[in-house]
C-alpha cells in the first residue's frame, strides 16, 4: 500500500496542481473519481493488465468507457498513466487527489463511533466543537458499536479521540499490569 502511494503520489499532485491553476476542482476531482471507480472494475482491470495491449490501446479504451465525462486534459493525464504504465494507480491517485482537495478548501471527513446512536443535536454540537478545534468544515459521520459500552470514537485524519469506556478500562488495565 505505501508503495502504491510513493508512486502515486507525483501523478495525485500534478493533477492537483494542474485543477487549480485551470480552477477547475470540481471536474478533475469527479473525473478522477470515474476513472478510479472503472479501473477497479474486475473485467476492465483484467483486461488493462494484458501485457500485450500497447499503451494507447488501453489508454484510449479507459476514455471511451468514460465518454464524454472527462476533459481533454485528463484524456492526457491517462495516456501519461497508459504510457507510464501506471493506470492501476488510478484508484490511489484519486485518493490522494481528494486528500489535497480537502485541504485546500479545509475540509476534514470525520468519523465518530458512539455506543448508542447519537441524536441531531449531539452531532450538531460536536460538529461545531470540532469545527473550532480543527479551524476546518467537518463533514461528521456516525457509526454506532455498542461494544464500545460508553462514549465516543472520534477520527479525524491522523486525528485519534478515544472517549470510550471500553478505551478507558483498556488504559486502566495498562496501567494497572505496568
Amino acid at each position: 500500500m505505501s508503495q502504491l502511494t510513493t508512486l502515486a503520489r507525483p501523478y495525485a499532485k500534478a493533477a492537483f496542481e494542474t485543477a487549480v491553476f485551470d480552477d477547475n476542482l470540481a471536474q478533475w476531482s469527479a473525473s478522477l473519481g470515474m476513472l478510479a471507480a472503472i479501473m477497479q472494475q474486475p473485467k476492465v482491470s483484467k483486461y488493462m493488465s494484458v501485457p500485450s495491449r500497447s499503451a494507447h490501446v488501453q489508454a484510449a479504451t479507459l476514455i471511451e468507457l468514460c465518454g464524454n465525462e472527462i476533459s481533454e486534459k485528463a484524456g492526457n493525464f491517462v495516456s501519461l498513466l497508459a504510457s507510464n504504465k501506471r493506470l492501476a494507480l488510478l484508484p490511489e491517485i484519486s485518493a490522494i487527489f481528494e486528500k489535497l482537495k480537502a485541504d485546500r478548501e479545509r475540509i476534514v471527513d470525520v468519523d465518530v463511533v458512539s455506543a448508542f446512536t447519537m441524536s441531531a443535536e449531539s452531532q450538531q454540537a460536536l460538529s461545531a466543537t470540532l469545527k473550532s478545534r480543527l479551524q476546518r468544515e467537518v463533514k461528521l459521520s456516525t457509526k454506532v458499536d455498542q461494544s464500545l459500552i460508553g462514549g465516543v470514537i472520534v477520527r479525524a485524519g491522523d486525528l485519534v479521540l478515544d472517549s470510550s469506556v471500553r478505551g478507558k478500562l483498556k488504559k486502566l488495565s495498562e496501567t494497572m499490569n505496568a
